[in-house]
């Protein structure tokens, strides 16, 4: 009877530690949903970005992607972001879907532009890059390497809209 019950305290044990560690776990992940304002961005191509997503700036989580969603009219991709209501975004910020190295998780990074303009709640963020595979970097630096222009290599010519891959930007 005696080991039983140094088995019974042991697992409690073990089953004590592990609950704790789910519980740090959680709270130092950042993976709950931040509560703010929502904006939205438009790109051509979101690789991989999902509902939950974090939103970064400088590597720092300030929001939550709240929707993804096909516009039917520019076939664009929205993204709905949900920003921490103490961070004040000026009006020509620049959103770009990046990822954590290789094959980490997609994130939207934001880069605050310096007008003195605030975002207002509800708006579009205009300034926008979208991401870009290993496959399409791979294929570009082919591509430049046997003699093809920067310009071409982008996309053919080809005008990526008023983001901060299309011409003149």
């Amino acid at each position: 009877m005696g080991r039983n019950a140094i088995e019974t305290v042991m697992g409690a044990a073990v089953l004590l530690v592990a609950a704790v560690f789910v519980y740090f776990a959680y709270n130092t992940a950042q993976i709950k949903a931040v509560t703010g304002y929502e904006v939205s961005a438009r790109f051509f191509k979101i690789g991989g970005l999902s509902k939950g997503s974090d939103v970064r700036i400088s590597g720092i989580k300030v929001g939550t992607v709240l929707t993804s969603s096909l516009d039917p009219k520019t076939f664009d991709a929205v993204v709905s972001l949900s920003i921490r209501p103490d961070i004040q975004l000026p009006v020509d910020t620049s959103a770009t879907i990046s990822s954590s190295g290789m094959l980490g998780d997609k994130y939207v990074l934001l880069v605050p532009g310096e007008a003195k303009e605030i975002l207002a709640p509800g708006t579009e963020i205009t300034n926008t890059k979208d991401f870009r595979s290993l496959e399409d970097q791979v294929g570009e630096i082919i591509f430049l390497a046997t003699g093809g222009s920067e310009g071409e290599a982008n996309g053919g010519g080809l005008d990526a809209g008023p983001g901060l891959g299309g011409p003149g930007q």
